[in-house]
C-alpha cells in the first residue's frame, strides 16, 4: 500500500475537484437506487386493476428515517399515479445523466492531471541523474516506464477512478435499499459475497505480479525496437534484418504471454460473481413464493427488492474488474517509484555557491576516478595538472587513456573518487551546477542535434536570443552560406539528429551554438577526427574564430590540430605520462613521439594511394 499512499500525494492538489466528484457520483448512486425504487409502485400501482392515491413513497432519509415522497416533488396538479412516476422516471435520468457527465469529467480531470505531474516529476528526476545512471539503464526501458508504466497508473486514475466512484456510490445506496426494504433477505442474499470477494483479493495480487512482468517485457522490447531504428545502418549493412526481427518477436511473444496470463487471471472474477448471482436468485424466488402468499410483501415490493439485487451484483461485479486494474496500475507504479528514489549521484552540496565569473585557473588536484562497476577496471590515477584562464591545452594519448573521462569531471558529469578538480581555487564539488556549466561550453565529437529547426537547434538552452544573435554565431560558425540554401533558411527542420545535414555541417551548428553561449571555457573532443578534408578545413577555421579568448581543452586524436597549444599533456592508462609542446614532445622519444611519427607515416601512405 506504500506506493497508493505515494500516489495519493500527487493527488493532493486536486482534493477539491475530487472530493466535488465523489458528491456528484453520490447522488449518481441515488438514481440508480430510486429507479429500483420506483419498480414497486409500477407494478403496485399503475399496473393494478384496484386504483390508489396513496402518497407514493420514494426514499427514506438514513439515521433520521424520514419518508420522502414524490408527491412531494411533482406540482399537485399532476398528482395521477402514472404521471408522477412517469416525470419521476424522467427527472431520474436527467439528473442521473447531468451528475455523471460532471463527476466523470471532474474526476478525469483529477486522473490526468496527477498523472502528468507524477511523468514530469519522474522526467526531471532522470534529467538530473548523471552519466553513470544512463549508462547502467537503456534508453528503451527507461522511455518505457516514463510512457507505458505510467500509461498503466492514468487509466486506473481516470476513466477507472471514474468507474470506481460511480461503481462504489450506486453499490452503497442498492445496499442501503435492500437492507431498508428488508433486512432479513438481505442478509441471506449477501451470504454469498465472501465467497466472491476473497478470490478475487488472491487474484488481484496476482495480477499486480503479473502486470510488473508484463510492463518488464514491454521495457525490453521497446529497448529492441529503440536499438534497431536507431541503428538501422548497421542492422543493414551486416545483414542483420532476420536476427533483429527474431529478437523483436521473441520479445514480443513474451510480453502476449505476460498479457495472456493477465486477461485469464483478471476474467476469472466475472464468471464467480454470476455464479454467485445465479445462486442467489433461485433462493429468493423460493423465499418469495411463501411470502407474498402470506401477504407479508406485494409483488411490487419483491420485484423492486429483485431489481436493486441484480443492480448491486452488476457494480460489484464492476468493482472486483477495477480492484484488478488497480492493482495492474500498482504493479507499473513500483518500476516508476523506483526511478523516483534512486539517489542523484551528482548533487550540488548544501550552501554551495554560484560561479559567477571565470579568472583564473583550472586545476586537477591529485585527481582520482574509477567507474562504478566498470568491466576493465579503469581509472584516473593522481592527476595534476594547471590550465591558466586564456591558455590552450591539448590532451593526447591513445584510445582509452582516459582524455574524455578526464574533461568529464570539469562540468561534473562524473564526481571524483579522490582529490578535487578546482575553478579558481574552489572545488566544482562547492559550486552550484547550473552556474558551473554555464561557464562551459562542449563540442563534442559526436554532435547531437535535434529534430527541430536549425535556429531552434542553435539557440539551444538559451531561448531569450533574438535571431540577430542566432545569425552572428552562424556566421562565425560559416553556417550561414549552407543555411540560407536550405527550403526554409534557419526554420528548416534538420531532421532527427541532424541526419539531413552532412558530417561538417552538424559540426559547424554545433560550433555556433557554442558561440551562441559565449562560455570563459570551452571543451573540444576534436571535432574534425571524422570529417574530409574540405569540410575539416570549414570546422577548423569556426574553431578557431571560437577559441579565441577563451580557456581551451582540447581532445586530439590528430596531433596536427595540437600545434598551437600552450601546454600538451600525454595520457596513457589513466595517468599523465608526459607534458611540455610540441616541439620538444616531439624528440622527446615518448609516446607523443611514436603518436606523431605514426600519423605522419599513415598520412604519407594516404598520399600514395
Amino acid at each position: 500500500m506504500s506506493e497508493l499512499r505515494r500516489l495519493l500525494r500527487f493527488v493532493r492538489p486536486y482534493a477539491a475537484w475530487l472530493i466535488l466528484s465523489v458528491v456528484l457520483m453520490l447522488f449518481v448512486g441515488v438514481t440508480h437506487m430510486l429507479m429500483a425504487r420506483l419498480i414497486g409502485p409500477i407494478i403496485d400501482r399503475v399496473l393494478s386493476t384496484v386504483p390508489s392515491e396513496a402518497p407514493v413513497p420514494l426514499f427514506k432519509i438514513p439515521i433520521t428515517g424520514a419518508i420522502i415522497y414524490l408527491n412531494d416533488l411533482i406540482p399537485s396538479w399532476i398528482h395521477n399515479v402514472w404521471t408522477m412516476i412517469a416525470a419521476g422516471i424522467l427527472m431520474v435520468f436527467l439528473v442521473r445523466g447531468l451528475f455523471d457527465y460532471l463527476g466523470n469529467y471532474l474526476v478525469n480531470y483529477v486522473g490526468l492531471s496527477t498523472v502528468t505531474d507524477l511523468r514530469q516529476t519522474v522526467f526531471v528526476k532522470v534529467l538530473r541523474h548523471g552519466a553513470e545512471f544512463f549508462e547502467s539503464h537503456s534508453t528503451g526501458r527507461l522511455m518505457s516506464s516514463i510512457m507505458n508504466d505510467i500509461d498503466k497508473i492514468q487509466v486506473a486514475t481516470s476513466n477507472i477512478l471514474a468507474d470506481l466512484l460511480r461503481q462504489s456510490s450506486i453499490a452503497l445506496w442498492l445496499l442501503y435499499m435492500v437492507l431498508d426494504t428488508d433486512w432479513r433477505l438481505a442478509v441471506v442474499s449477501l451470504t454469498l459475497l465472501p465467497f466472491v470477494l476473497v478470490p478475487t483479493a488472491r487474484i488481484g495480487k496476482r495480477i499486480r505480479r503479473t502486470t510488473r512482468r508484463a510492463q518488464d517485457d514491454m521495457a525490453e522490447l521497446n529497448q529492441i525496437l529503440q536499438e534497431t531504428l536507431s541503428g538501422h545502418q548497421v542492422v543493414r549493412a551486416f545483414g542483420a534484418e532476420d536476427y533483429e526481427s527474431r529478437r523483436f518477436f521473441h520479445a514480443a511473444s513474451r510480453l502476449k504471454a505476460s498479457n495472456l496470463r493477465y486477461v485469464a487471471q483478471q476474467a476469472l472474477a466475472s464468471p464467480l460473481i454470476e455464479f454467485f448471482g445465479a445462486l442467489t436468485i433461485v433462493g429468493l424466488l423460493t423465499y418469495a413464493r411463501t411470502q407474498i402468499k402470506a401477504g407479508h410483501m406485494t409483488a411490487g415490493e419483491f420485484t423492486s427488492f429483485v431489481v436493486a439485487l441484480l443492480l448491486l451484483y452488476e457494480p460489484v461485479k464492476r468493482l472486483t474488474g477495477i480492484y484488478n486494474i488497480f492493482q495492474q496500475a500498482l504493479g507499473a507504479t513500483q518500476r516508476v517509484f523506483e526511478y523516483l528514489d534512486r539517489p542523484e549521484a551528482i548533487q550540488e552540496r548544501p550552501g554551495a555557491a554560484p560561479l559567477r565569473r571565470f579568472e583564473k585557473s583550472i586545476a586537477y588536484d591529485h585527481v582520482t576516478f574509477s567507474y562504478p562497476g566498470a568491466f576493465n577496471g579503469f581509472r584516473l590515477e593522481d592527476v595534476n595538472l594547471e590550465v591558466n584562464a586564456g591558455e590552450v591545452l591539448a590532451l593526447v594519448g591513445p584510445s582509452g587513456a582516459g582524455k574524455s573521462t578526464l574533461v568529464q569531471l570539469l562540468p561534473r558529469f562524473y564526481d571524483v573518487t579522490g582529490g578535487a578538480v578546482r575553478i579558481d581555487g574552489r572545488d566544482v564539488r562547492d559550486l552550484q551546477l547550473a552556474p558551473l556549466r554555464q561557464k562551459i561550453s562542449i563540442v563534442p565529437q559526436e554532435t547531437f542535434l535535434f529534430n527541430d529547426t536549425v535556429a531552434n537547434n542553435i539557440r539551444y538552452g538559451r531561448q531569450d536570443v533574438s535571431m540577430r544573435g542566432i545569425r552572428e554565431a552562424a556566421r562565425h560558425a560559416l553556417c550561414e552560406e549552407f543555411i540560407l540554401q536550405m527550403p526554409n533558411g534557419y526554420e528548416t527542420v534538420i531532421g532527427e539528429r541532424g541526419l539531413k545535414l552532412s558530417g561538417g555541417q552538424r559540426q559547424r551548428i554545433a560550433i555556433a551554438r557554442a558561440l551562441l553561449e559565449n562560455a570563459p571555457i570551452l571543451i573540444l573532443d576534436e571535432a574534425t577526427s571524422h570529417l574530409d578534408s574540405e569540410s575539416e578545413a570549414l570546422v577548423q577555421e569556426a574553431l578557431a574564430a571560437l577559441m579565441t579568448g577563451r580557456t581551451v581543452i582540447v581532445i586530439a586524436h590528430r596531433l596536427s590540430t595540437v600545434h598551437r597549444a600552450d601546454k600538451i599533456v600525454v595520457l596513457d592508462q589513466g595517468c599523465v605520462c608526459e607534458r611540455g609542446q610540441h616541439n620538444e614532445l616531439a624528440r622527446a622519444g615518448g609516446i607523443y613521439q611514436k603518436l606523431y611519427e605514426l600519423q605522419f607515416l599513415e598520412a604519407g601512405r594516404a598520399s600514395n594511394l
